[in-house]
């Protein structure tokens, strides 16, 4: 059976990234590398209770330039409402402005952010 491992995105500042990723999202760094083959730095970042990875790279000679609407992530939280009002506290800007009104008619719950270098993640209400 074939396995969906991780995903890579490149980042600007491989510390600050970790960081935000941690500090907000939850996630815990399993795994760095200070040169891969390629020359990169590279953090593997996991959720507790997942599998799929993700998988942060830094190249000192990559010129990172993130297109809107490129991709982005998705988590999925029990309670979107209390989520957000703890990264709101944390000084972090959920959007769109009207999400709580826009974003949560037949039963679906869902927000945004944007990392520091202008991914988006997708916040998602899951109940267990």
């Amino acid at each position: 059976m074939k396995k969906f491992l991780h995903t890579r995105i490149r980042v600007g500042d491989l510390e600050r990234s970790i960081q935000w990723y941690c500090d907000n999202l939850g996630f815990r760094v399993v795994k760095r590398t200070d040169r891969s083959p390629a020359g990169n730095r590279l953090a593997h970042l996991e959720l507790p209770g997942n599998d799929h990875q993700l998988e942060l790279t830094w190249s000192p000679d990559y010129e990172l330039n993130v297109p809107d609407d490129l991709m982005h992530t998705a988590i999925g939280v029990p309670d979107l409402y209390a989520f957000c009002d703890e990264l709101e506290k944390k000084g972090l800007e959920i959007w769109p402005e009207n999400w709580r009104e826009q974003f949560t008619s037949g039963g679906l719950k869902m927000a945004f952010l944007t990392d520091p270098d202008g991914y988006e993640v997708e916040l998602l209400e899951v109940k267990a």
